[in-house]
């Protein structure tokens, strides 16, 4: 089922209407029943993994809670402090690792298992090997890749002792199976989460009318701008003979703000309807197209896969002792920069690559997470250079031509990006780049070429718009225009006229209907 479907916003009315006449206490059994029956409608055959992954973490917990109460126990008995917990934490390190080798085993397999077997058949051959690997042809489960990773943090969080284990496996249940996020995310933390989806919240018609309209500016962005835009792409890039030189950069930055479109939009829709049951889902995204650098593009994009690889990956491993002693030897052996940035090389290296393959059992994707870990490195290494280069030039940072150069730089960057991942494989990738260099073509830009790839004038002009407005808006919001807060000010006639307008300009100017089937990006991930 869905996010555009009618049929899931019937539904969800007719939830929230069942969740608020229910008693407060028993609300969030509403919502159990709902996001795993949700998930049944969607995805029947795919419910034993998600029922797999919620017993296996919720087990590990209550194991790790038990251990933690048998210390404690210990502990009021005994004076060997140091050595009960040294004993005790290994114990809770084996749950841990047992409860994440298993979920990542499962991930690994239904993700990534045809992909490895077709690699090993064509190591085999290339070695001269007369035999080969099945190659399993499984489809992966809806949200799995979100779902794992949000039950994984409940367990680290638990070993660490972040937080305590929750003893009742249906409240745990509904953690992870929240049915707003598991077409996309975003990725929560129990810590953030479980309390909202446990409490009894109460009716609050604003609350409902704010979720309403991040719902449909969430519309606005899919609807309106992304799935049109990828109408142009999808003209672009098949059409090799015909659009060549400037047409291809082109394509990739419509893919860039596509994608953006496309993945924050559903994220606006998913926060929307769950700010209408009183529950506030992490930030996701914090305009990227606006970043500075790279590092800081990576702060505003998919915020909670890059909150949870930093705090699950990147931290363990740049303070993993083996790379501290490497770095000290390599600063004693002379080469002290190289043995400072080693460590967080590292680490960036291993996560980035791990981003990319999260997205997909392909090459282009490991590549494409490569690709931003060799620019976050050399921004590493080169950065002081380039500082002094700046001020040798005058680049002052307070400057809005030094912002807006820099701006312009990271969302090239960006594109280039696209053109690894909108391409069908690295062959792919190259064609494309072929392409882009077989045409000198800069009158496309005036002769009026461009307004006939959306079909028609009309429709180059609502893109042309859209993407006027959000660019305005999210200039507004980088100042700290608070814009809901600004709407809602003026009273509920401009409220209710802001909302009907969204209304009328999604259903007029949307891309849908039988010929359009709109899926989200993210939703293959």
């Amino acid at each position: 089922m869905s996010l555009t479907s009618l049929w899931f916003y019937v539904l969800v009315a007719v939830l929230l209407a069942v969740y608020y006449i229910t008693p407060g206490k028993a609300r969030w059994v509403v919502l159990l029943i709902a996001s795993w029956g949700f998930y049944l409608l969607a995805a029947s055959q795919y419910a034993p993994y998600l029922a797999a992954t919620t017993f296996s973490t919720w087990l590990a917990g209550r194991l790790m809670g038990r251990e933690q109460v048998r210390l404690d126990a210990q502990l009021a008995d005994d004076g060997e402090r140091k050595v009960l917990q040294a004993a005790s934490r290994k114990r809770k390190a084996r749950i841990s690792a047992g409860a994440i080798l298993l979920n990542v085993a499962v991930l690994a397999t239904v993700k990534y298992g045809g992909f490895a077997a077709s690699n090993l058949n064509v190591l085999l051959d290339a070695i001269g090997r007369d035999w080969r690997v099945p190659v399993p042809e499984l489809l992966i489960p809806l949200g799995i890749s979100f779902y794992t990773f949000q039950s994984l943090s409940y367990v680290i969080d638990v070993y660490r002792g972040k937080i305590e284990s929750q003893p009742n496996l249906a409240r745990y249940a509904l953690f992870v199976g929240f049915f707003p996020q598991m077409v996309q995310g975003p990725i929560g933390r129990y810590d953030a989460l479980a309390p909202q989806l446990l409490a009894a919240n109460r009716f609050d018609f604003e609350r409902i009318k704010d979720g309403l309209g991040l719902m449909l500016w969430g519309f606005f962005k899919k609807l309106v701008i992304a799935d049109r835009g990828a109408l142009i792409v999808a003209n672009i890039l098949s059409n090799g003979d015909t659009y060549q030189g400037l047409y291809v950069p082109l394509a990739m930055v419509l893919t860039a703000l596509q994608v953006y479109c496309d993945f924050s939009g559903g994220i606006d829709i998913v926060t929307g309807v769950a700010e209408m049951f009183g529950i506030q889902l992490a930030t996701n995204f914090r305009r990227p197209y606006l970043a500075q650098s790279v590092p800081e593009y990576w702060r505003r994009w998919h915020i909670t896969l890059g909150a949870w690889m930093r705090d699950y990956v990147y931290y363990p491993l740049a303070l993993w002792p083996p790379l501290a002693r490497a770095g000290r030897w390599l600063r004693r052996a002379g080469l002290k920069r190289l043995g400072v940035l080693l460590p967080a090389m590292t680490a960036e290296l291993v996560v980035f690559a791990v981003i990319g393959i999260w997205h997909g059992a392909e090459w282009k994707w490991l590549v494409y997470g490569l690709y931003y870990a060799i620019l976050i490195i050399l921004g590493l290494v080169l950065g002081p250079y380039a500082t002094k280069v700046g001020n040798a030039l005058g680049l002052r940072d307070e400057r809005w031509s030094t912002k807006a150069l820099r701006i312009t730089a990271v969302f090239a960057l960006a594109c280039m990006g696209r053109y690894i991942t909108r391409a069908d494989n690295l062959s792919h990738t190259w064609e494309l780049l072929l392409r882009t260099k077989a045409a000198w073509n800069p009158w496309i830009l005036t002769d009026g070429s461009l307004w006939t790839l959306a079909g028609s004038n009309n429709e180059t002009l609502v893109l042309l718009a859209a993407l006027g407005l959000l660019g305005v808006v999210s200039v507004l919001q980088e100042r700290g225009f608070a814009l809901r807060e600004r709407i809602a000010a003026g009273g509920r006639a401009a409220q209710w006229s802001v909302i009907i307008v969204a209304i009328v300009v999604v259903v007029l100017f949307g891309v849908y209907g039988p010929d359009y089937p709109s899926v989200f990006v993210y939703e293959l991930f």
